[in-house]
Formats: structure tokens, C-alpha cells, sequence
């Protein structure tokens, strides 16, 4: 989760001619000139809010309206999909948006958005069938080994090596593979990557583990720091304009050739072999949020 600042917000009432508005929490509110101007309400004297927390957006929620934004990570346990699509049906904007806090947090959703710039042969499984039609594809191209990765699992516990995609099969024939999951063919002799992009702020550090072909630090991985090439770092934004993210931690596979390709993107991460600082990232993340807001 982004660390954002809880701001105790007051009520503020807002007139506009005769006619007074319901009382609103929050910190400040802003014109938007150039939302104002792109929707021909240029002049109409519209005021629209800026929510900062979820408490706050929860006590606010039937009276959000087109143009109110929230800055913030969605918490809303269980119905995060649903309000956001009813909030975004309603003119709400998010910051960061909806579509990177929904991709953030799903492997699947990221093979479904980002394939083009995953593994070859990455593939979604959502159910049996398409598993077994799978058999057939990565057998057609000779490949051996896979892995799977359960959609929501982080720090590597959703990882699992097979040594073929038959072994897969066999054990979701069971239910020992939840659906749905990514399936992507096991590579070896690659560099695991780790790169933090905010801003004009990136880094970026290898990860290696000689004991275990899941690289996380928190597996037991060791961390040093390295440079993008710029084809890599080009691949990096890519992803994240594809996704709306406005910052990212992502982790990349790098082969010998220097060919890169992306294998997991958060919106938060492990950051035990990063430079900077955790509280000093946020700073730079919540700067941004904020110029997104109100610009």
C-alpha cells in the first residue's frame, strides 16, 4: 500500500448564488479550468472537491459528483471493483487511477494488459479448457518447464515451477492451481531486475538467489545496483502508460542479449535493496498525485 498522509479535513460550505450547497469534507477545493473547459462548463462557477481519504470518501459517497477526485489508494474491502466502477460511471477520477490500482494487484490483469511486453507464449488461464489447450500450444513450441503464478499472491508465495505444462495440468485437475492463473514458459540464465520509477526519480537493482529460482529479497535474495539500458528503461514507460500508472515498482527479466520483458508491476513494493528511502519515495509519490489532482 502507498503511504499518503491522513489529513484531518473540515466541513466547508460552499454557495453558489442563492442556493447553498451540502456541507463537504475536505482540504481545499479547486477550479479546474482545463476539466472546465474541456466539458463546456467553462464559466458555470463549478466547484468540484479533492478526497484524500477513504473515511472521508466513504462519508462523502452519495454526494460525489463528475470532476470530485480522489487522491489515495481504495480501500473499500470486498467491493473495490464495484465502487470503482460506479464511481468512474459518475465522473470520479482517481489518483492513482483505477486502472493501475486494479492491474497492481493482479498478476492476471497484468498478462491481460502488458503481454505484449511479457515472456512469449504468456497465457491467462481462467479455467480448464483453455490449460489444456495450452498442452497443445507449448508443446508445439518444444517448451519444457513452466511456471504458474496465482493472481493475487505476493513475495513470491503464488509461484510455482512445473516441469511441464502436463504437471499443471494435472495438479489443477486436483484444485491444487487455483483458476484463474498466468501461465508463462520457465526461463533460465536471465537477471532479475527490480526498477522503481517516480517522476524523474528510477533505479534500478538485480536480484539474485542461488538457493532458489524465486528471486525476492524476502526469499532470501541478495540485491546489487545496476543501469538501464535505455531500450529497458523505454520498456519500463511503455508499461506504464499502457497501464496509467503514475509511478511504479516493477520487476523485470533480463537476458544475455539485453532483450528485456516485464514480469510484475505495483503501484508499491519491496524496496530492501533500493537506494532511497521509503518515507523519501512517498514524499515524491504524493507529490506527484497531488500535481496530477489539481493541474
Amino acid at each position: 500500500m502507498l503511504s499518503l498522509a491522513e489529513n484531518n479535513l473540515g466541513i466547508t460550505n460552499v454557495e453558489q448564488g442563492s442556493e447553498k450547497e451540502k456541507p463537504r469534507h475536505s482540504e481545499f477545493l479547486v477550479h479546474y479550468s482545463t476539466f472546465l473547459s474541456a466539458s463546456g462548463l467553462s464559466g458555470s462557477g463549478i466547484i468540484f472537491v479533492i478526497i484524500r481519504t477513504n473515511r472521508e470518501l466513504k462519508e462523502q459517497y452519495d454526494d460525489l459528483k463528475a470532476g470530485d477526485c480522489f487522491i489515495g489508494i481504495l480501500s473499500f474491502k470486498r467491493l473495490k471493483h464495484r465502487v470503482f466502477v460506479d464511481l468512474l460511471e459518475r465522473g470520479v477520477r482517481f489518483f492513482p487511477s483505477a486502472l493501475s490500482q486494479t492491474i497492481g494487484r493482479s498478476k492476471v490483469a497484468q498478462a491481460l494488459a502488458f503481454r505484449p511486453w511479457m515472456l512469449p507464449h504468456t497465457l491467462i488461464i481462467p479455467r480448464r479448457a483453455d490449460l489444456m489447450h495450452a498442452i497443445n500450444t507449448y508443446n508445439q513450441h518444444d517448451i519444457g518447464p513452466v511456471v504458474t503464478k496465482e493472481d493475487h499472491l505476493q513475495c513470491g508465495f503464488g509461484i510455482h515451477r512445473w516441469d511441464s505444462v502436463e504437471a499443471a495440468y494435472n495438479q489443477a485437475s486436483f484444485n491444487a492451481i487455483s483458476y484463474p492463473f498466468v501461465l508463462q514458459p520457465f526461463i533460465e540464465n536471465y537477471t532479475d531486475v527490480r526498477v522503481i520509477i517516480a517522476g524523474d526519480y528510477h533505479e534500478a537493482y538485480t536480484r539474485e538467489n542461488q538457493n532458489n529460482f524465486r528471486m525476492n529479497i524476502t526469499q532470501g535474495g541478495t540485491s546489487r545496483p545496476c543501469t538501464l539500458t535505455n531500450d529497458q528503461l523505454s520498456l519500463c514507460h511503455s508499461v506504464m502508460e499502457r497501464g496509467k500508472f503514475p509511478y511504479a515498482h516493477m520487476d523485470l527479466l533480463i537476458e544475455k542479449d539485453g532483450r528485456g520483458y516485464v514480469s510484475e508491476v505495483a503501484l508499491n513494493g519491496g524496496m530492501k535493496g533500493a537506494r532511497i528511502k521509503r518515507e523519501d519515495l512517498d514524499i515524491i509519490k504524493k507529490d506527484i498525485l497531488e500535481k496530477m489532482a489539481t493541474t
